[in-house]
């Protein structure tokens, strides 16, 4: 005899059964670091969420401790840290805090790294160095990383030290978004690169932003210091626009921006994603050539803008946010390389 079952038991049946999405998409909780909370505010902010709670302090022999405060069991947890400040504690910080999440069993974490730290040692350029962006890369695989988000990594192919998926965001389009508002004459500016290494990221802002393109050839005798620079291109009567990805002391930059003037270049922009600014980098600036110094918001700015007028402030939260928000949703992020969401 043939049991029959009705429609309404068939529907009971399939609300009990766990949805597909749910089980791949659990829910999302967004920690910060000590480095950047105000980063981390303004991405939760644009997701519409709210913060995770988690205390970070230190032992009285400097021991950091972490003590995250709500449950995070089956949860697709973002922690927020960047590599600037104190950067050796800040990255033990965010070590300790992706692996009390992965006993904790969240699902998965990811870490958000706007500035990746030790990412300028990222090759033996000679005998006994060590490849430390390699072993940061190795240290947060083991610590339970599961995908890591960064923006604008010294070498692209530090990506290739990861086993886990690497995102790595571009401030390029906001970058361009900044030049186009900013600057009346960008037309018929000159991009240039303060160094070869550079090249390729200055040749793709020329290329959309379509004017020409310079390079500035230097020598280092030691780090942090620049020993001869030659200008290969055509700076003269034109308003020069220097992209790098970061910039420490800013040694290379006010050299850089020196040369230009020299050249017959008529004003001189420095547009910069990491602006580490240590040292004698503020007073260097107050006393280069320059119009403005850009940096974007990846690592604290406010002391620095206090000290120096002519430092300026892109915002690049947005971008990270909506990184988090296609990561979370199963997106694509591919978007993001030449867009500026709003």
């Amino acid at each position: 005899m043939k049991s029959t079952i009705t429609l309404e038991e068939v529907v009971n049946k399939l609300d009990h059964l766990p949805s597909p999405l749910a089980t791949r998409m659990p829910n999302i909780k967004v920690f910060s670091g000590s480095s950047h909370p105000e980063l981390a505010q303004k991405i939760v902010d644009r997701l519409g969420i709210d913060l995770g709670k988690v205390v970070t302090k230190k032992f009285s022999n400097m021991e950091t401790c972490v003590e995250i405060g709500e449950s995070v069991r089956g949860e697709d947890v973002y922690i927020v840290q960047s590599g600037s400040g104190e950067i050796n504690d800040n990255l033990m910080e965010l070590l300790i805090m992706i692996n009390a999440c992965k006993i904790a069993s969240a699902s998965r974490v990811t870490a958000v790294i706007p500035c990746f730290p030790y990412a300028r040692q990222d090759k033996k350029d000679k005998s006994r160095a060590p490849i430390t962006a390699k072993l940061v890369a190795n240290i947060l695989s083991v610590s339970g990383a599961d995908h890591i988000i960064t923006m604008d990594l010294h070498a692209s192919q530090i990506q290739g030290f990861f086993d886990i998926p690497v995102d790595n965001l571009f401030a390029e389009p906001a970058v361009l978004k900044w030049i186009k508002e900013n600057i009346p004459d960008w037309k018929t500016s000159i991009v240039v690169s303060p160094d070869a290494g550079g090249a390729k990221r200055v040749t793709s802002i020329a290329d959309r932003l379509n004017v020409e393109f310079a390079l500035i050839h230097k020598e280092r005798k030691k780090a942090n210091e620049v020993a001869s620079m030659v200008l290969v291109g055509d700076v003269k009567d034109r308003t020069a626009i220097l992209v790098d990805d970061m910039a420490d002391t800013c040694g290379t930059i006010c050299h850089a921006a020196e040369k230009l003037i020299e050249a017959g270049a008529t004003k001189v922009y420095a547009i910069l994603t990491h602006g580490i600014f240590s040292g004698p980098a503020i007073s260097r600036i107050n006393n280069a050539c320059l119009e403005a110094v850009v940096v974007t918001n990846t690592i604290p700015q406010e002391r620095h803008m206090q000290d120096c007028p002519k430092i300026q402030c892109i915002d690049v939260s947005m971008m990270l946010a909506e990184a988090v928000r296609r990561t979370h949703n199963g997106e694509s992020v591919s978007y993001l390389f030449s867009n500026v969401p709003y």
